[in-house]
């Protein structure tokens, strides 16, 4: 029989008919299956943008054979009448094969339908032998309400006789919270349709592309797993004689993926909307009133509600009273903006950088006066607002970093200049900072005139920007050139922060962090310990709000340097320890890591004579890329490395080292360091005329350093001038004062030097001695270092020895498994039962955390599933895998659990 619409005209195939199931398809199981457990209830909603892949998903599920019998199919038209669409559910029950008593009748109006006739059907429907599986494919809100009241009442009352799976690109008018309340509705929402990194890795090889692991996730960043945008580039990837290298640098304005957006979805707003659009795409996020600040309009709340609601590429943010533009729809409205409005951009990135400002969104309201090119602006709202510091410490820094790069040198005024400052000294550009602060000092001076003769109340600059430059002068500030003057910089810091608001300053706990870390780390390049000891103390406790990792990981480090010097090894491993774990708990980026924590360490396991851990830490210390180390920092680094060399056998790479270092700009007490290095490592080649010539060349900083003198002793008894070397021991004072490996040390020679004398009584009490003021920190080296006669001494002296076996260190036995706390810090093994050795220990213990993440790898788990099941970011993962990695010494993921496994960490 010949069914026609109620308008006359034939009903069009095409609408009954789903669309062909692309041939090159991702298989998604997961979703079949909700689909086809939907299907057996009254209502499946599948709801998504544009481009999302409902249609595509349906459509597979409906031609997999999932159900008893093929569903039907009707494609909803935008402009339906209720009368019309009616008639084309009817028509696709009958060619669906579902039977209907013929007094259901049809519809005889497009405009709509009678009560009577939605009764009778829903009567039919019940009456089924078998019920009606319908997909509905684009039905949304553009459906007059008459029609979804009617499919609500038909649903309702069929009994089960009817079973609706319904597409949607936004929430239909139906009342979707009743369906929720009774348990009768699947819904498969954008979140459920976003492609994983496995869907994205499948649909590039159907492409035959073969795309490596970091090319999968820029892909994934840039296009949020929105399936068209990820098929769209993988066939222009296709067309790329570099695939990967197109996924670097693709944009998306100049692809089809343009197109597809500024068709679909822009071009389907009513003109209001789309200027909104065009407007508000240039803030990462907008809120509201920032949408009515940058249109003139008020009807951003109701414009960007219906967006979101539509799924039109704008979403809400964790139900807050913002949004955000799905990135890749942001980037192509600015270009479509450019090329519509030229010259508006900046006005808007204006516009919303005060709106920003006066809300208090700091960041965001630097970020886009950087992007309107007003430099002034953007500056002075970090000046004024105490917020130098976040260019140098924090999340953000980086993405300030960014922003001011595009500042044009010279940009008049003070604040430009104390940004320009603060950025060349988080680049390590040591003149271009001291550049921009001469030019902020000449602006200060021309801005504050004669202080002889002006108003001494009258101060135009304000406490903010004077509070910049003395802190600025702090943290660029080398011991080297002028301590008093940095010192003076942070006195006049200090007086200054006492004048500014107590709220603001709450805000800004980075402030006197940064300052007291530098200071203390400038003391200790000083060679002032004590100092540096008290104010590197302050610095850690001034640490703990967001914001304060960087300069608690730097405190930490110099502290434990500090400690170092002093001969208390256990505080300085402590210490560093505590700034490794700090930086791994925080995911600071290596480029703000110093490497002095694992400097340390090298210099503590030389001392306890634990030489392949002195290796490994100075290598990773070495190579850290983060901040250059000052010049004394760099002379201690030297000294360490010499000593490993030396202790190697390798004398001449341990006085390249020595010698690599640029004596010039060092402190005296460092360069006094390294003569004394210089001179044991000729002591350790056996030279002992050389060891004397070098510490005679050079001139000993004021007050003979013990270091000094108990180096000319070593040099003086291995020459053979007991007598004169027991002189020089003179200059070590027994004092608590002395660090405690020169105290110990100088006992041991004295023991030598009783030995060689023929005095043994005295000799067994200086050995005594050193050994007991050695135990605590387990300093073997120094014995290792004196030769054999330790060891035939105590084996002359047994009691002496059973009470000294630390002298030994004894691996760790395996028994089973290894214990939960050598499987967190990698403990070294005893070889194996086959001959072949274990594995080497790992650099540096895992956090309990990544050990959490490397168990959830060992599992077979992706990124994703890691993050969803330890309530984390995929990025937090991502940090934490790189991280383990670099410890295990391994580049991927099942090298790493293998890794793990035979360390008996897992």
């Amino acid at each position: 029989m010949d069914h026609r619409a109620p308008t006359g005209d034939p009903m069009l195939t095409a609408r009954f008919a789903p669309p062909a199931v692309p041939k090159l398809l991702v298989h998604r199981p997961e979703l079949l299956g909700r689909l086809t457990a939907g299907a057996q209830g009254p209502l499946t909603l599948i709801n998504g943008p544009a481009g999302s892949g409902k249609t595509v998903l349906t459509a597979h599920w409906a031609a997999d054979g999932r159900t008893t019998r093929p569903p039907m199919w009707l494609t909803v038209e935008p402009d339906d009448a209720p009368g019309a669409f009616w008639a084309y559910v009817l028509e696709a029950l009958h060619r669906g094969g579902a039977a209907l008593p013929a007094e259901v009748g049809r519809p005889t109006r497009a405009e709509g339908v009678t009560r009577s006739f939605l009764v009778r059907l829903a009567d039919g429907l019940a009456a089924s032998a078998q019920p009606a599986v319908l997909v509905l494919d684009q039905f949304d809100t553009t459906q007059p309400p008459a029609t979804s009241e009617g499919l609500d009442f038909v649903l309702r009352h069929a009994a089960g006789g009817l079973r609706i799976v319904l597409t949607s690109r936004s929430d239909s008018l139906l009342p979707l919270h009743r369906y929720r309340a009774a348990g009768e509705i699947t819904e498969i929402r954008h979140a459920d349709l976003r492609f994983t990194d496995a869907d994205a890795e499948a649909l590039l090889s159907e492409h035959h592309l073969t795309v490596s692991p970091d090319g999968i996730r820029l892909l994934m960043e840039r296009t949020e797993g929105w399936a068209a945008g990820v098929r769209l580039c993988a066939l222009a990837m296709q067309r790329s004689a570099d695939p990967e290298a197109f996924l670097r640098q693709f944009a998306a304005d100049r692809t089809t993926i343009a197109d597809y957006l500024l068709t679909e979805v822009l071009d389907a707003q009513p003109p209001s909307t789309q200027d909104l659009l065009l407007r508000v795409c240039v803030t990462d996020r907008v809120h509201p009133d920032l949408a009515d600040a940058l249109t003139g309009r008020d009807d951003g709340a109701r414009t960007l509600d219906g967006l979101a609601r539509d799924n039109a590429f704008l979403e809400q943010i964790d139900a807050s009273a913002w949004y955000r533009l799905h990135p890749l729809f942001a980037e192509v409205l600015r270009a479509h903006l450019r090329q519509r409005r030229p010259g508006l951009e900046p006005r808007l990135h204006g516009r919303a950088a005060r709106w920003l400002a006066r809300t208090g969104r700091l960041t965001e309201a630097v970020l886009q006066g950087a992007a309107a090119g007003d430099w002034q602006f953007a500056a002075a709202q970090l000046v004024d607002n105490l917020a130098l510091g976040r260019l140098l410490t924090g999340l953000e820094a980086d993405q300030l970093g960014r922003a001011f790069a595009g500042m044009p040198p010279g940009t008049p005024g003070l604040a430009p200049a104390l940004v320009g400052a603060a950025c060349r000294l988080a680049e390590q550009d040591l003149p271009g900072c001291e550049a921009e602060l001469r030019r902020a000092d000449a602006t200060l001076a021309s801005l504050t005139g004669d202080p002889l003769t002006d108003d001494p109340l009258r101060d135009p600059c304000g406490p903010a920007a004077r509070f910049g430059r003395a802190f600025l002068g702090v943290l660029a500030g080398r011991p080297a050139d002028d301590l008093t003057a940095i010192e003076r910089a942070a006195a006049e810091a200090d007086r200054l922060l006492r004048e500014l608001a107590p709220p603001l300053l709450a805000e800004r706990a980075e402030l006197h962090a940064l300052l007291l870390a530098h200071l203390g780390a400038v003391e200790l390049g000083a060679g002032r310990l004590d100092r540096a000891e008290s104010t590197l103390t302050a610095a850690v406790a001034a640490c703990g709000p967001p914001g304060t990792e960087a300069p608690l990981c730097g405190a930490l480090g110099s502290l434990a340097l500090t400690e170092l010097l002093r001969g208390r090894l256990r505080q300085a491993a402590e210490h560093a320890r505590a700034s490794l774990a700090v930086a791994e708990r925080s995911a600071l980026p290596a480029e703000r890591r110093s490497g002095i924590d694992h400097l340390v360490l090298a210099g503590v396991a030389v001392e306890q004579d634990d030489l392949p851990a002195a290796r490994r830490h100075l290598d990773l210390a070495t190579a850290a890329p983060g901040p250059r180390p000052d010049p004394a920092t760099a002379a201690r680094a030297a000294v360490i490395g010499a000593r490993i060399a030396a202790a190697e056998g390798d004398g001449d790479a341990a006085l390249a080292a020595l010698r690599a270092v640029d004596a010039a700009g060092l402190p005296a007490w460092a360069a006094d360091e390294l003569a004394v290095a210089e001179s044991a490592v000729h002591l350790a080649g056996g030279d002992a005329a050389a060891a004397l010539r070098v510490l005679d060349a050079t001139q000993a900083p004021d007050g003979d350093r013990p270091e000094r003198a108990l180096a000319r002793a070593r040099a003086l008894l291995a020459a053979g001038r007991a007598a004169d070397a027991a002189r020089a021991l003179a200059g070590v004072p027994a004092d608590d004062g002395v660090p405690t490996p020169v105290r110990a040390h100088a006992c041991l020679l004295r023991a030598r030097i009783a030995e060689a004398r023929g005095d043994s009584p005295e000799a067994h009490r200086c050995l005594g001695e050193a050994l007991t003021l050695a135990r605590p920190e387990e300093l073997r080296r120094m014995f290792t270092e004196s030769g054999p006669w330790v060891r035939r001494t105590l084996r002359e002296d047994p009691r002496t020895a059973r009470s000294h076996g630390w002298l030994t260190p004894r691996a760790p036995a395996r028994t089973g498994r290894t214990s939960g706390a050598a499987r967190a810090s990698g403990a070294a093994r005893t070889p194996q039962a086959d001959g072949q050795p274990p594995p080497s220990p790992v650099v540096e213990p895992l956090s309990a955390r990544e050990t959490e993440v490397l168990g959830k790898a060992a599992e077979l788990l992706s990124t994703e599933e890691i993050a969803t099941e330890l309530y984390v970011s995929v990025n937090t993962v991502k940090t934490h895998l790189k991280s383990i990695y670099r410890k295990l010494g391994v580049t991927r993921r099942s090298e790493a659990v293998h890794r793990a496994q035979d360390l008996g960490m897992l």
